[in-house]
């Protein structure tokens, strides 16, 4: 039986379709006084260029073949591979499995991002590597993270932010990044009722949880549509509920990122709000020591 929590400020996963809600929480928590940061209140999100130098791109790009190609990993429930190429398309929990990435994630210019919008201490919700190659890379369809992490993770409030790193570049035509600005204003509920264990399918497609063709019509008319590009060690912070997605990659041109998930200390996860059984600490984490 599906768990139902009864101070659920954001119910979804309903029987039928409900209704666009206000966001009743802030979308800064504390004192933003970095630049980049200056619009995300209003956008939801902020771009930082640069964040990562030339250097550090080439470094972290050889860790992550490491970890796609490293033998001890093979078979791993961490390792999520294409449905259709069978290539690795995610590596979860990548700060526990590289040394260098957790190394990058105490840094203040990463997790001291995350501090400035959620007002508090942060811990690592997720992390993962995301893996685009060129000719076949699939994308991600138009979602907000927080109503997954809500309904199947047992996150209370949207005080939680993602930080994508690229460590490629980011054009617009191979599947980069797109984001609906203001829509973290909005949550938007979903239909379905969700499977025990549906992760294990949701992480290379998902199909519970996601919006309707109407909500997505809806919400880009009203805030729009604006996409993610920049060149590799560019860096994009975004509100856990704002709507994103990106297309297939056609290219030949691959598109990588490292993928960090910050939630507030003062929002740790709770049983689930509409899932039988909480997802792997792998792919959200309980341990919620600050970084």
């Amino acid at each position: 039986m599906t768990l139902v929590q009864t101070d659920d400020r954001y119910p979804t996963r309903l029987v039928t379709v409900g209704e666009h809600r206000d966001r009743t929480d802030p979308t800064v928590w504390g004192a933003v006084d970095s630049e980049e940061l200056a619009s995300f209140d209003a956008n939801g999100f902020g771009i930082v260029e640069e964040l990562l130098t030339p250097a550090e791109v080439t470094e972290f790009s050889a860790e992550i073949d490491r970890l796609a190609g490293d033998p001890a990993l093979q078979g791993d429930d961490r390792v999520i591979v294409e449905k259709s190429s069978n290539r690795v398309r995610s590596v979860f929990e990548v700060h526990r499995l590289s040394g260098a990435i957790a190394d990058l994630v105490r840094e203040s210019r990463v997790a001291g991002l995350a501090r400035q919008v959620l007002g508090s201490d942060v811990y690592i919700h997720q992390s993962r590597v995301n893996y685009m190659p060129g000719f076949r890379g699939t994308g991600f369809y138009w979602h907000s993270d927080f109503e997954t992490w809500h309904a199947e993770d047992g996150m209370p409030a949207p005080r939680a932010v993602s930080l994508s790193i690229a460590l490629t570049n980011n054009y617009p035509i191979n599947g980069s990044l797109m984001v609906m600005p203001g829509s973290h204003r909005t949550f938007v509920p979903c239909t379905g009722s969700t499977p025990a264990e549906h992760y294990r399918e949701s992480l290379q497609e998902q199909e519970i949880g996601v919006p309707t063709h109407a909500d997505i019509n809806a919400l880009a008319n009203q805030y729009g549509i604006t996409q993610f590009t920049g060149s590799a060690g560019s860096a994009l912070l975004f509100d856990s509920n704002i709507m994103h997605g990106s297309s297939n990659n056609i290219t030949p041109f691959p598109r990588s990122n490292i993928f960090l998930v910050f939630n507030s200390v003062e929002n740790t996860l709770v049983e689930p709000f509409a899932a039988p059984a909480p997802r792997p600490t792998y792919i959200a984490s309980r341990d919620f020591t600050p970084v």
